[in-house]
């Protein structure tokens, strides 16, 4: 079957390009539906289509702007998968996050990409406490001498490149900043942030109980995604910095549950 796409790009072989598509999506665990169509050069029209088809044959679950895996709600992406993913989303939403950030601030900022991300744009600040349990966050600050560090304990957790456990919990425990900047695999306004490890989850939470407010990083692969273990009900989160992608359905939910939203511009 061949098929020709509406934008009149030259005809590509469907079979081949479902392939492709699900390769990406057992790659990377959750791929948004602009790097599907980037990925395989074809329209978004195009690749909405061949989502359809591999979802009846029960290969990948659609979700708002993008694909996951079946069973998705229990799967961690490492790190090294979770890397190019979005880059340019990440690198807007970092950006635009860290406008949230005052001299003389003390934050706590949760493990990922984009809030690794968010983390290198913190060098403009003076006089800034951070606590984090991740180790690319502490990386990213490490360079940046008005800038005090605090790592929490705990057990490190490989795919993340996060410290996690009762240590970790315990270190954040009587803690109380200004505001936490926090990640993770899924937001949805039902169900707010979700991770899909327990452990993490556990001081996602512990960050984000040390906070006057709540600030979730999240691109548009996440937005109107769940996974198993809920990190902060959507009535917790003050802020959400995300990308011009974001489903507006689900945004639109998310500001009737009073969370002020910060769109970056692609």
């Amino acid at each position: 079957m061949v098929d020709t796409d509406s934008d009149g790009r030259r005809p590509v072989f469907a079979a081949e390009r479902r392939q492709r598509i699900l390769e990406l999506v057992r790659a990377n665990g959750a791929v948004s539906l602009r790097e599907l169509a980037h990925a395989v050069q074809s329209s978004e029209v195009t690749v909405r289509r061949d989502l359809r088809a591999l979802e009846s044959e029960g290969l990948l679950n659609r979700h708002h702007g993008g694909a996951t895996l079946p069973g998705d709600l229990n799967r961690e992406a490492s790190y090294v998968q979770k890397a190019t993913l979005s880059s340019a989303e990440k690198s807007a939403i970092a950006d635009l996050a860290a406008s949230l950030v005052e001299d003389g601030d003390a934050i706590v900022v949760g493990p990922g990409t984009t809030t690794q991300e968010f983390a290198r744009r913190l060098s403009r600040h003076t006089e800034l406490a951070v606590v984090t349990n991740s180790l690319l966050v502490a990386q990213a600050l490490a360079g940046f001498p008005r800038i005090e560090v605090m790592l929490t304990g705990g057990t490190l957790r490989g795919p993340i490149l996060a410290l996690v456990g009762s240590a970790a919990e315990r270190s954040l425990a009587g803690l109380r900043v200004r505001r936490a900047f926090i990640s993770g695999n899924g937001l949805t306004a039902d169900r707010g942030l979700s991770t899909p490890n327990m452990q993490v989850a556990c001081v996602d939470q512990a960050l984000a109980a040390a906070a006057e407010e709540v600030v979730v990083l999240a691109d548009h692969t996440k937005i109107g995604i769940d996974a198993m273990v809920q990190t902060v009900s959507a009535e917790q989160i003050d802020h959400l910095v995300t990308d011009d992608a974001a489903p507006r359905d689900v945004l639109d939910e998310l500001g009737g549950k009073g969370v002020r939203l910060h769109v970056a511009q692609i």
